[in-house]
């Protein structure tokens, strides 16, 4: 047995730029339903970085110029896809839909062979928002292709 000691995790966020994290941080809420937890704003008001909750799952995120990016020697973020778990996808999009009015409105949710409904949306930082909804533990796979789970070898 190791001496190491476990490291205890007790739970993962991710961290999203936006150049405007006061319009985030509102759009987040106002459309996906996200929970606002802290902020810390700037003397003028603005969002410098903020955390928000989706159920139990925290999302922080911060507000940062072009400066920051030249610094890093990039022209700005490239956008992440997000999974956002939900017990009822079509529900979830009818809230986003109605949220975005005619606005980018996204494509239905639509059934994955790998048991889930699913839709996608983008926001306006770039980041994608997948909603997914685990509709069956069946995994549908082309032939030839295999599941692995924890060492479990499945043929498909």
């Amino acid at each position: 047995m190791s001496s190491e000691q476990e490291p205890g995790y007790l739970g993962l966020a991710p961290y999203l730029y936006y150049s405007d994290a006061t319009a985030a941080v509102e759009w987040l809420t106002r459309v996906f339903g996200f929970t606002e937890e802290v902020r810390f704003e700037d003397a003028s008001g603005e969002v410098f970085q903020a955390t928000l909750c989706a159920g139990a799952g925290r999302v922080q995120l911060a507000g940062v110029g072009p400066e920051y990016w030249t610094a890093k020697g990039v022209e700005g973020p490239v956008g992440q896809l997000n999974i956002i778990y939900v017990t009822d996808v079509d529900a979830q999009y009818e809230r986003v839909r109605t949220a975005l009015g005619d606005d980018a409105v996204p494509e239905p949710p639509q059934d994955q062979p790998y048991g889930a409904r699913v839709f996608t949306v983008a926001d306006p930082g770039g980041n994608s928002w997948t909603f997914w909804e685990q509709t069956s533990q069946t995994v549908e796979l082309p032939s030839g292709w295999r599941e692995v789970r924890s060492g479990e070898v499945r043929e498909h």
